[in-house]
């Protein structure tokens, strides 16, 4: 039996880059992935993606800025499915790198939009599907950014700061049931996020996203038993979000 066989998963920012290859992995462990992305191209790719190897998929194209859709999108999910085992919010944007007092406050409302209240939105609409899991698993996506507040960095770093709060909060809130919730820090990642970072920097001597699969699986497993805590890639281990990064 594969591991997360009969698991249903939802999967933010899943048309490229890390959320893509986490929803392949997560499929061939046997999840039914809901996949969520603005980018119907590339949902369409992940579809056919997935079915190659006889996995499903059912493709959600959603800005999670429609927060209104998001409620529905819970609503949806406890129609057919009546329970949501693995969300995994991954998308986000950067927002551009610049001086605080130059960030353009259209923008910094955007990226604490997509990156945090779209995660807090989420949370409310996919609470109760989590709690009827047998092991409802979380995981949201951090970065360095919040502990290393490297200039230029100030509203990404920001908003995976309250990221990183909102998970750990959540894992507060659950400590007395089957919900687990986790974050992972995918460190150096050749994604079109990275690309914008570090315009540079040659793609191939970091990792490719499709390395992070295995760490995915692991972390939306029954067998994940810990907590509130970071998972460093390529570290491969947890750590307490008090430590230094």
């Amino acid at each position: 039996m594969k591991k997360l066989e009969g698991k249903v998963a939802v999967v933010t920012g899943a048309s490229r880059g890390i959320g893509y290859h986490a929803a392949i992995e997560l499929a061939k462990a046997g999840a039914h992935v809901i996949a969520i992305a603005k980018t119907i191209g590339g949902l369409e790719e992940l579809d056919d993606a997935i079915k190659s190897f006889g996995g499903s998929c059912t493709l959600v194209p959603m800005d999670l800025q429609d927060f209104d859709a998001i409620d529905r999108l819970g609503a949806a999910i406890h129609e057919k499915w009546g329970k949501l085992d693995i969300l995994l919010a991954n998308a986000g944007i950067l927002g551009g790198l610049t001086p605080l007092g130059h960030i353009d406050p259209k923008m910094f409302d955007k990226v604490m939009s997509i990156n945090v209240t779209a995660n807090w939105r989420l949370v409310r609409s996919l609470d109760p599907l989590l709690q009827k899991s047998d092991a409802g698993r979380a995981i949201f996506l951090s970065s360095g950014s919040p502990h290393s507040c490297k200039a230029f960095w100030g509203a990404y770093a920001m908003s995976k700061a309250a990221v990183e709060a909102l998970a750990r909060v959540y894992a507060s809130e659950n400590a007395n049931t089957n919900v687990k919730s986790n974050i992972v820090n995918p460190g150096a990642t050749s994604t079109k996020m990275r690309a914008e970072a570090m315009p540079g920097e040659d793609p191939s001597t970091i990792t490719h996203p499709s390395k992070l699969g295995e760490m995915f699986v692991m972390l939306a497993s029954d067998d994940c038993d810990v907590t509130g805590q970071i998972y460093d890639f390529p570290a491969s281990k947890f750590k307490s979000p008090q430590q230094p990064a």
